[in-house]
């Protein structure tokens, strides 16, 4: 869903674009990095450790897709030496802001150009997605034209997350060349850290009994399914708002789960699970939690749960799903 700028925050654009240019570094000395969402905060937390100053803009325990840009976040972003997001749909808002702010001295990290992109998908049995119309949207689009909407969730492939850690790698050494050094190896570290669970997920799927698995949730997985060959059924797409099936989406998936005899079904974080819950209970399927890393609860941002304290859960709830009877 696109997002739509806030009166308040487009002045505040205006009267920052109007104040006296400042260095971006901060007064440490170090660079400032802001993330639009958990992963890519998470991946430049790993990649630079004490080295930068990190800013998350979306809060914890927040769903990226009702998230508003603040005034004290566009300021955020303003004064970034490096500026990560994804792009696509989601992401739209960003375009626009960056649009009346100098950029000359920022390097901006747009992840999308650096994986191979699929477009989303609308399997059956998945309830249609509710579109809103976006008259602001409207005006930067020509009249009957389609666009094409990409799945934003890349980093869900951990394939993706490697490369999109090599991306940020490169654009800290870029702003920052003392401590490239320092980049590169700890970026060396995680990424071996994420392509030796890759590994063990390859390992499970090829013993796995069955090669498909039920979201009763939204589904961002498509990148993770497509990397490891399995099929999937959904409630909803990995984007949608919505957050109560219809019971025809549910009648296809208890329909799907009892058919296949599947033992395991799964659900987001940060959701109500209410459609998780109908399905578990009239098929006897157990639940289980496939994380989309999206975001964090405020408790394991506090506590500092990182990406690759996920991707072991989720290795470890896929291998009871997929091989267990």
């Amino acid at each position: 869903m696109f997002k739509k700028i806030p009166l308040f925050a487009l002045c505040i654009i205006l009267v920052t674009s109007c104040e006296e240019k400042k260095t971006k570094a901060s007064s440490d000395g170090k660079l400032n990095v802001v993330a639009t969402i958990f992963p890519l905060y998470d991946f430049s937390r790993a990649i630079a450790k004490e080295q930068t100053n990190i800013k998350m803009l979306t809060p914890p325990g927040s769903s990226i897709h009702s998230y508003e840009p603040s005034p004290a976040d566009i300021k955020n972003i303003q004064n970034a030496d490096v500026f990560l997001f994804i792009g696509g749909e989601n992401d739209a808002w960003i375009e626009r802001i960056l649009s009346t702010l100098d950029t000359t001295k920022m390097k901006i990290v747009r992840l999308f150009d650096f994986v191979k992109l699929y477009e989303e998908e609308e399997k059956e049995g998945m309830q249609p997605e509710e579109k809103v119309s976006d008259p602001i949207l409207a005006e930067e689009h020509e009249p009957g034209k389609l666009e094409v909407e990409y799945d934003e969730h890349i980093w869900t492939s951990p394939k993706n997350a490697v490369l999109m850690i090599d991306a940020i790698k490169d654009a800290l050494c870029e702003k920052d060349t003392t401590n490239c050094e320092k980049y590169k190896t700890n970026s060396q570290n995680y990424v071996s850290q994420i392509d030796s669970l890759s590994k063990e997920l390859s390992q499970i799927v090829g013993a796995a009994k069955r090669k498909q698995i039920v979201v009763a949730d939204r589904f961002p997985f498509r990148y993770l399914t497509e990397e490891y060959g399995l099929d999937y059924a959904a409630a909803f797409s990995g984007c949608s708002d919505q957050s109560d099936a219809t019971p025809a989406t549910i009648a296809y998936l208890i329909n799907t789960v009892k058919k296949n005899k599947i033992p395991y079904i799964y659900h987001v974080e940060l959701t109500n699970r209410n459609t998780a819950e109908a399905v578990a209970e009239q098929t006897g399927a157990k639940m289980l939690l496939l994380h989309s890393y999206h975001n964090v609860s405020k408790q394991d941002f506090e506590s500092g749960t990182t990406y690759l304290d996920l991707l072991k859960q989720n290795v470890t709830n896929l291998k009871t799903g997929l091989l267990e009877e």
